[in-house]
């Protein structure tokens, strides 16, 4: 069979729902765009496309563009939004998806910056989406943890190593390894007490491959006790760490793979983006203390 590109995806004002058949027409493309927007790659949209009721149109060899729904939250009630991951697709489209959407979400630095004026022009308004932002780290600074910025998370790495020195292990990810790591996330929900995003991790390790994902499964005194799975972005420079899962009952497990797993990415991988906090203070303390060197800013958009 002849592959053809765009061979599932309807061109704009018609959508599809975002399913995993479209992955060969949507993966090499999401990764290409340069500032490394963690939802912008397709396992991270195929893994929450129930939660936000994805469905995908392009504009012909200038991007896709994402239709979802933000869930009621709070008082907020439920919203329409619209997203364009690797290009602003001109005011006539714009101004069509204004008519059916309550916002446009996600809006990078290199979307916004060359045309903001003109856009405010046309009647759109621009804010930060701070509880959006991807957190940056330093790959060097997450696998040596240098200076006394670091000094608590060193100590607590050393606690760990200090236990279990000789007593743990780490492979990488591969089908076999699969259900210790389900093991782990099933015991990670009993500790919570939640699902949290139980339901997206289960399907991220049941189609990795699938998904262009890698990991590491990490073993303490013969257990099954924590694993991280990621992808690359922004062209290559950067790697985006989806899911991080361990038991508590090890002391210093969490700062332990985080540190490990670093250091074991090749070294093309400049920065790690850690992804958004959502807004959740306890989320965001623990995000900044590991010292971010910057952030993937996005902004929405209302038209007036």
């Amino acid at each position: 069979m002849v592959y053809c590109k765009y061979m599932l995806i309807p061109e704009f004002p018609d959508f599809v729902p975002l399913s995993y058949e479209l992955r060969a027409e949507m993966h090499p493309q999401l990764p290409m765009t340069p500032d490394g927007v963690s939802e912008y790659v397709f396992a991270n949209l195929f893994l929450f496309r129930r939660r936000y009721q994805y469905q995908v149109a392009r504009v012909q060899d200038k991007t896709f563009i994402l239709s979802g729904i933000q869930p009621p939250h709070g008082e907020e009630p439920e919203k329409k939004f619209f997203c364009t991951p690797c290009a602003v697709p001109g005011r006539g489209i714009l101004e069509s998806l204004f008519k059916t959407h309550d916002y446009w979400k996600g809006i990078s630095d290199s979307l916004l910056t060359p045309g903001r004026s003109r856009m405010e022009e046309w009647g759109m308004e621009f804010t930060e989406d701070r509880d959006n932002f991807d957190y940056l780290y330093l790959r060097t600074d997450l696998a040596e943890l240098p200076g006394k910025k670091f000094h608590k998370k060193r100590n607590l790495v050393t606690q760990f190593h200090t236990l279990y020195d000789g007593k743990w292990e780490s492979k990488p990810l591969t089908a076999d390894l699969v259900p210790a790591a389900l093991e782990i996330l099933e015991k990670w929900r009993e500790q919570k007490g939640f699902d949290g995003d139980f339901a997206a991790a289960s399907e991220a390790l049941g189609k990795f491959r699938g998904l262009f994902l890698r990991g590491t499964v990490y073993w303490v005194e013969g257990k099954p006790a924590a694993w991280c799975l990621g992808e690359r972005l922004a062209r290559g420079r950067m790697f985006a760490v989806h899911f991080e899962k361990a038991l508590e009952e090890y002391k210093g497990i969490y700062q332990f793979i985080n540190q490990d797993f670093a250091a074991a990415l090749p070294t093309c991988y400049t920065h790690i983006n850690r992804e958004q906090d959502l807004g959740d203070e306890g989320l965001r303390h623990a995000k900044m203390s590991y010292r971010p060197c910057g952030f993937v800013r996005k902004f929405t958009a209302v038209l007036r």
